[in-house]
């Protein structure tokens, strides 16, 4: 069933009010002739006769009192509707949930965050950071919109983009005489401090040193990138973390950095339902994400 034209049922409704045709036309700035075909055609569309004359008024039939009932339901909708839709006409508006890393919470997304604000004062991000799978989780169950995760994640209902290499490297205090390139055996008598066990990317620490048959000296386990780096740069051991969190200038002490033989790195994807609406405030959330993660891959 097609749905109904608002200009007839408007058109009907004004009949009604009025008592006449031509007083509607003279309402509407149309013709007699065309308000009658608009009644004709709605009652056409309809199968049922709307309006009857009684003496020389215009008044409804029984099925006309029964759609008259509705039409002022129908007008409030399309204004609801319109305010709804009015609230974007000046650029994305609304509220996205993103959730990430605390590695890219930090390092990635403020400049991101940034320029969405500035462009875009009506748009509110929320922000959660957490472990890839409470991330996917909560994306599944919809307390979240997107997410910026460490692969490998799955699940039949998302949308998986890898946007993002992140390569490893190993951080050392500032006057630490080492290698150029680290390898996992420079490693095995050094005191490390590494991220927190649970999260894919110390998982990944893990497996690069295991693989070389190196156990790793573990006295200190945090979730802050920027507490282990502080650790580090005071002397307490060494540490690897993903190239995004090991910007230099950013701790009280320095430190030093050094890439990583064999190579070891992270793939960063974004993460939605495959259901999900993309409103104007997601797919610009989403867009930004994509061109900062293309920006950074270029540079």
């Amino acid at each position: 069933m097609r749905a109904l034209n608002l200009d007839q049922l408007h058109a009907f409704a004004d009949v009604v009010a009025l008592g006449s045709f031509s007083a509607a036309a003279a309402k509407l700035n149309l013709s007699q002739p065309a308000i009658s075909q608009q009644v004709r055609q709605l009652e056409e569309r309809l199968g049922v006769k709307l309006i009857e004359r009684v003496g020389k008024r215009a008044e409804p039939t029984a099925a006309g009192q029964a759609l008259l009932s509705h039409i002022g339901g129908i007008d409030a909708s399309i204004r609801s509707a319109l305010d709804a839709v009015s609230s974007f006409a000046d650029g994305p508006a609304g509220q996205v949930r993103i959730g990430t890393g605390a590695t890219a919470c930090i390092y990635f997304l403020p400049a991101i965050l940034e320029k969405l604000q500035r462009a875009y004062p009506k748009l509110e991000i929320m922000v959660r950071t957490g472990n890839t799978s409470d991330i996917v989780r909560a994306i599944e169950d919809n307390q979240l919109d997107i997410g910026l995760v460490t692969m490998p994640c799955s699940g039949r209902s998302l949308s998986i983009m890898p946007v993002m290499t992140d390569p490893f490297v190993a951080i050392f205090a500032g006057d630490a005489d080492v290698p150029d390139i680290i390898h996992p055996r420079d490693l095995e008598t050094q005191p490390l401090v590494l991220y927190e066990r649970g999260g894919l990317t110390r998982t990944l620490v893990d497996d690069w040193l295991r693989d070389a048959g190196v156990a790793g000296h573990s006295i200190m386990e945090l979730g802050s990138v920027e507490a282990i780096k502080e650790l580090v740069g005071a002397g307490i051991g060494a540490t690897i973390l993903p190239e995004m969190g090991a910007r230099p200038g950013r701790t009280q002490f320095p430190v030093t950095t050094r890439p990583l033989n064999p190579p070891l790195s992270r793939e960063l994807a974004i993460v939605m339902r495959r259901d999900k609406t993309l409103t104007p405030a997601l797919r610009e959330v989403r867009n930004s994400l994509i061109a900062a993660a293309q920006t950074r891959k270029s540079s």
